[in-house]
Order: C-alpha cells, then structure tokens, then sequence
C-alpha cells in the first residue's frame, strides 16, 4: 500500500529541509512541502480531477514535478510527465493517448492543443481547500513514463504503488541510502531516473533534494564543495562534462559516500580519474519497467571491480538466458530477465505488447549480460545491438570497452554496418584526442580483443548525440553508419 511519507515526516520533523529549490532559492522544510502538495489537491481537486484520472505536465525540472506527483498520490489520479522537448506530432500523439484530464505546462499553451490547459507561471493554488481522502492500494497506477522511443514508438509504463514502494524499500534496504543523505536531481523527471534512482528513496527516508532545472556541470561541482552533497547519479556523459570542467581538480569529494552511474557503459579512465580524487565511483543497472536500482555494487568493490554493475540486490530476480530460454554459465553472454515487486504494471492500453515481452513472470530487458563466478555481473551490450560479422557474435559493449582504454579515445560507440564479404562489421565512432588510424587502433586492440571484434572502420566526431535523458543517441549513430555504407557502396559500384 503507497505510505504517504512526506506527510509521516512533516509530523515527525517538521523544520527538517525536504527540499533545496535552486531555481527559485526557496528551502522547504517536510511540514513546508506537505503544505505545498496540499494545496495543489485541493486546487486538483477543485478542477475535477478524480482517482483514476491523468495529469499531464509539459515543463523542465521545477518543484512542481514533486508537488504535483504527491497531490495526484493523494487523490489516486497518475501524474503523466512528458519530455517538454518533443516536437509538436510526437506530443500531440502522446496526448491523444493519455487523455488527460488537465494539462499543465509553463508558457503559453501550445496553439495545436484543445485539451484544458494551465500555465504554471501564471497559477497560485489558494491556500488549501477539501479534497477527499484517499487509501491509495498497491494496484493504483500512480506514475507513467514513456519510454524515449528511439527504436519506435513511445510506450507509456505504469508505475503502481507496489512497483514505487518496492523501488524506495529496496534502495533503502540496501543501505544504499540514509537519512542523513543529501543528493542532486538534475536529470529529467520524465525519465524514470529523476523521481527513482535517489529522489524519491531519500524522501522516503526524511532525507533532502538539491533540485536543479537542468544539468550544469560547474553547478555540481559547487554544491558538492558546498551543499554537503554526500551521493550523486548521472549518466556517463554528465560525469565526463565534470572532470572536464575547470573545477574538478580543485573540488574537494571528502563528503561524497559514493557517485553512481547508469545508463550506458562507462570509460575506464573516467572512473580512474575519480578514483584517483578518492571517490568512490559505482555503475547501476535498471530501465523504465523494473525500475532504475536492480543491482548492488558494493562501495569497497566499486574500486576493484570499476566496470562491474554488481550483484542484483534482494527484491530483483534475474535469469541470464540463452536464444532458447535456457540459463547460460559464468562468461557466458546471454539476455537479462529481471521480475520481482518493483516490475510495472504494464504498459498503457497495450497489455499484449506488455505480454510479449515477459518470460515466465520475468521481463525480457533487451540487455546482454555476464556473469563471473563470483556472482558479479558486466553489460556487455544490447541484443538489438548485436551485430554477425563472418558468422561471430560481436556485441558492441565488448568493444567499446577496450576502445574507451585508449588514452586518446574519451568516448566510444561501435554500430554494425553491412559489408559485402563479412556481412557485418563494426564502425566505431570515437570522441578523441586528434584523429586515430585504424592500424593504430587494431595494433592497441591486439593483445585485448580478438581480431574479428575489430572495428573495420573509424569515424571521429566533435561530440556525440545525445538523447533528451543525457545518453548517447545510438540509433542516430547507427543511421549515420548504414548512409556512410551505402554512400561507400555507390561510390564502389558507380
């Protein structure tokens, strides 16, 4: 059953910050945001919102994702926040879909919409006025989250009470989180790692959230020197901006308890260069449909194992599977399942699709993974990213790895690409020191990958394209691989 923490903690400690607003300067204590998530009940209320109902909202981070969540929670209505950055068909089909009852957004109301709009910017909720008080079961769907769809169209998650419940509880449990933590969310509340990697753990907990309108590397780095920051997430792009800032060298990480990452693999010399600053710097594992904390990487083996994401933590059940379902042995690659309390519960108005992609009770996550014989787990890539070059299993993670050890290389993506003899080969785009030849790449690669895993071609880029969540955009990279093929193609044949 959903337990309405914020309001447990604005009686048991009142004047303790929930909350540091940094966009506004504003610090709201537990009793302070209680009243805020109050008065916009009421206020939801009073424009008809009812359990059941959707609440859509189109705006960057601001306290209203968190105010609006817990006000929707109390009436059994599902907060529905959508990437404010989408083009004008990409909305309006998730709209149409979601059929909110109310859409709120900051600006001036989109000129295509018809649905009932509200301008954050203009709007003051009156002090608070009744709404009903609601038992919120483990069943009631209370957050939606649409996937970034880069391989296709966007699907809506539902995130029940159990499934949001289960995520805090087992962070917590974990000791991944104490009450005493401060953290940071600057990442995207319409991606599942905003409210569920640490925000709402640690509010679960009474600790307190640093929020940020968006991602600022020399901002982070001041609230660790300053803000009695003690645990921080992101995505591997954003720590890279962090020790290329200016700042880096001089901040000092003695408050930090550990940084964690997620989302894509990491370089090696990036976790060697906090290391080497005495931070304890940890990969995670998790997606939108089972919830973003899965694995566990002890903080002692964050240093000894760097490319690990660890072991899954109490609440997860993982399988790592072979083509025909079967269980596969240590170092051995296979696809990840993963079930428990916290996998959704399913998708929006499209169950067979959910169906499809279960396994005994398990969700088919798409991801490939190893498994050493201690137990500890390694990603080595995507299923869909898999490539077949003279009848082998590439998997690009198995690449990119030893790519990223490169001391000119910072990043690395390898897509598979056709070729008329091999089938496939892999491109790797790199993100460098200067331009690299591929007999220098093949030559440093020798002695780390067998040969047929080499990258037949390079291409260098400025910087790589990134997604809305801060990851590296891979279908855009695969897009601009298959026209170089083709163009290579006609050049050869025209």
């Amino acid at each position: 059953m959903w337990r309405d923490f914020i309001r447990e903690f604005s009686l048991h400690q009142p004047h303790h910050p929930a909350l540091l607003d940094r966009s506004t300067g504003r610090t709201l204590s537990y009793a302070q945001l209680e009243t805020e998530i109050r008065r916009w009940a009421g206020w939801l209320h009073a424009q008809g919102v009812e359990q059941g109902d959707r609440l859509a909202l189109l705006a960057p981070n601001r306290l209203e994702h968190l105010t609006l969540f817990f006000a929707c929670a109390k009436l059994g209505a599902m907060f529905v926040p959508l990437n404010h950055r989408l083009a004008a068909e990409e909305r309006n089909d998730l709209l149409r879909r979601v059929e909110p009852r109310l859409l709120l957004g900051v600006g001036t109301p989109p000129p295509d919409v018809s649905l009932p709009w509200q301008g954050l910017d203009s709007l003051d909720p009156p002090p608070e006025s009744p709404f009903p008080s609601r038992e919120i079961d483990d069943d009631q769907p209370l957050l939606m989250l649409f996937t970034s769809g880069s391989t296709g169209r966007p699907k809506g998650v539902m995130l029940h009470a159990a499934m949001l419940m289960a995520n805090m509880a087992g962070t917590v449990g974990a000791d991944v989180l104490r009450p005493g933590d401060v953290s940071i969310v600057n990442t995207p509340f319409f991606h599942t790692g905003g409210y569920n990697v640490f925000c709402l753990p640690l509010l679960s907990i009474g600790g307190t959230l640093i929020l940020h309108e968006r991602f600022d590397p020399g901002l982070v780095l001041r609230e660790i020197r300053e803000g009695g920051v003690t645990v921080f997430w992101a995505v591997p792009t954003m720590f890279q901006a962090m020790q290329d800032h200016a700042d880096f060298a001089a901040t000092d990480f003695s408050s930090i308890r550990f940084f964690l990452s997620g989302g894509a693999p990491l370089s090696p010399a990036l976790i060697q260069a906090y290391h080497r600053r005495g931070a304890p710097f940890k990969q995670g594992f998790g997606l939108t449909e089972v919830g973003p904390n899965c694995f566990l990487l002890e903080t002692g083996e964050a240093f000894r194992r760097p490319t690990s994401i660890g072991k899954p933590m109490a609440h997860s059940r993982v399988r790592v599977v072979d083509e025909d379902g079967q269980d596969v042995g240590p170092d051995r690659v296979g696809e990840m399942l993963i079930g428990g309390p916290h996998l959704c519960q399913g998708y929006w108005r499209d169950p067979e699709l959910f169906a499809a992609a279960l396994r005994e009770g398990l969700f088919a996550t798409g991801d490939l993974v190893k498994v050493d014989r201690e137990g500890y787990f390694y990603v080595v890539g995507r299923k869909k990213e898999m490539f077949i070059s003279g009848g082998e299993n590439v998997y690009p993670g198995e690449v990119e790895k030893p790519l990223m050890e490169h001391p000119r290389i910072a990043q690395a993506v390898v897509v598979g690409i056709p070729h008329p003899l091999w089938g496939e080969v892999g491109l790797a785009f790199y993100v460098g020191d200067g331009d690299l030849s591929l007999a220098e790449v093949r030559e440093f690669l020798n002695p780390r990958l067998a040969r047929y895993k080499h990258p037949f071609e390079l291409q260098r880029l400025e910087s790589m394209p990134l997604l809305a969540n801060g990851k590296i955009d891979r279908p855009a990279l695969k897009a601009l691989g298959l026209r170089r093929a083709g163009n290579d193609v006609r050049a050869a044949t025209g």
